[in-house]
């Protein structure tokens, strides 16, 4: 047991970085795992009831030697188990953290302590990175790619801290955002087809398919190491706008029109 211990332990122990008081959520979830694996988290679980010595039963029986001696070997676990589980995360923090925390003898008030200070800084990063998603505005005299390109930073930040933006949402706020040189292509967010004439919708349509497509391309590169031929990707906006198109109601000539495009 004690090997088995020590080879999860030199397996998983170089892989988890140091908490330097970032991105406490990853680290605190990549901790719980490593305790759970080492089978010692329990040591961690508000609820933990002490280990009591053995008491004469109801009748007055005295608790039998075999009982004593198992009472002594459960502490002497538990105790180990204290050991090991606080080295752990003592082990996982930044020289300046460890220092901080090393004087803390339970490894519960170690955890505790953690989470109370670094999860409510964490929560405070969520609202200031959201606030700076929603506030952020798009200007003339910056290239739009990059623009864009802080926008999708600021969702990637927002999305480890577990946060989920919808895709339909990023792309309406994309438009949103576009500078005052592109209002005539973002005063519809929601690209109905019945305002201000046809080309004009199309272009809207067109130019918020672009968006989704191309966003959705960058990820599937990013993430999945995929990718699709440019033809791929101009011939799956004009599908998305022709699908569009044809479940509204148009004249025929209109449609025939869209058809040979």
């Amino acid at each position: 047991m004690e090997s088995e211990s020590i080879k999860v332990m030199n397996q998983d122990m170089v892989k988890l970085d140091r908490f330097d008081r970032n991105n406490f959520s990853r680290w605190q979830d990549k901790m719980m795992f490593l305790l759970t694996a080492l089978k010692i988290s329990y040591i961690l679980k508000p609820n933990l009831q002490p280990i009591e010595d053995p008491k004469p039963s109801a009748d007055g029986k005295q608790p039998t030697e075999e009982e004593i001696e198992e009472i002594k070997k459960q502490k002497a676990k538990r105790e180990e188990d204290e050991v090991l589980c606080r080295g752990h995360i003592l082990n996982t923090l930044s020289d300046r953290l460890y220092d901080l925390f090393t004087r803390i003898k339970s490894a519960r008030k170690i955890w505790n302590a953690l989470e109370f200070k670094y999860k409510a800084e964490e929560e405070g990063t969520n609202k200031y990175l959201i606030a700076k998603y929603l506030e952020y505005k798009m200007v003339d005299d910056k290239s739009v790619l990059e623009q864009v390109h802080e926008l999708e930073v600021l969702v990637n930040k927002i999305h480890v801290l577990k946060i989920v933006i919808p895709e339909s949402f990023q792309v309406a706020a994309i438009i949103a955002k576009l500078p005052s040189t592109w209002k005539d292509y973002s005063t519809d967010s929601r690209f109905r087809l019945k305002r201000k004439g046809f080309w004009e919708n199309l272009k809207r349509m067109v130019l918020a398919a672009s968006v989704y497509f191309v966003r959705q391309e960058r990820n599937l590169r990013i993430f999945q190491s995929k990718n699709r031929q440019v033809e791929d990707l101009f011939t799956a906006i004009k599908f998305s706008v022709f699908t569009k198109i044809m479940n509204e109601d148009y004249p025929a000539h209109i449609r025939e029109r869209i058809r040979e495009l």
